[in-house]
């Protein structure tokens, strides 16, 4: 009698968990200089989703990093390296690309010169702020 309460009381104690969604985890990786980060960026990114395939991801770009997004962005090191196809691989699998604004002005650049799948942000710091402290992602900088 004493083990049939016993499960039925951890049963009862399971049950508000058994539909519960396991929480992913969540990470953004900072970039600011294209040249140095970016296709070592979406490797990683590559290699983190197909690993733990429920992580968030955002990438922040500020400076020079947000080169990459840029219309016809390639690698200049390798210039097979595509970066469009790469963001939208990175992005159908849930990967956000953001790129600051205070970037853009400060280097004269506008939107219609990034790729679509770039999003914008007023201030790629502060974005990175955010995230790490009210949002609780963990800090990668490739």
């Amino acid at each position: 009698m004493l083990k049939k309460l016993l499960a039925l009381t951890a049963f009862l104690l399971a049950m508000p968990f058994a539909g519960a969604v396991v929480a992913s985890d969540q990470v953004v990786y900072h970039i600011d200089d294209s040249s140095l980060q970016a296709t070592k960026a979406m490797r990683s990114i590559r290699n983190h989703l197909d690993t733990a395939p429920l992580t968030k991801v955002v990438v922040v770009t500020h400076a020079d990093g947000v080169d990459f997004l840029l219309e016809d962005a390639k690698d200049a090191k390798n210039p097979n390296v595509d970066y469009g196809s790469m963001v939208s691989a990175l992005k159908a699998r849930g990967v956000r690309f953001e790129v600051c604004e205070i970037t853009l002005t400060n280097r004269n650049l506008k939107r219609d010169q990034f790729i679509l799948d770039a999003e914008f942000t007023p201030s790629g710091v502060v974005r990175l702020t955010e995230l790490q402290t009210k949002q609780r992602y963990a800090y990668i900088k490739p």
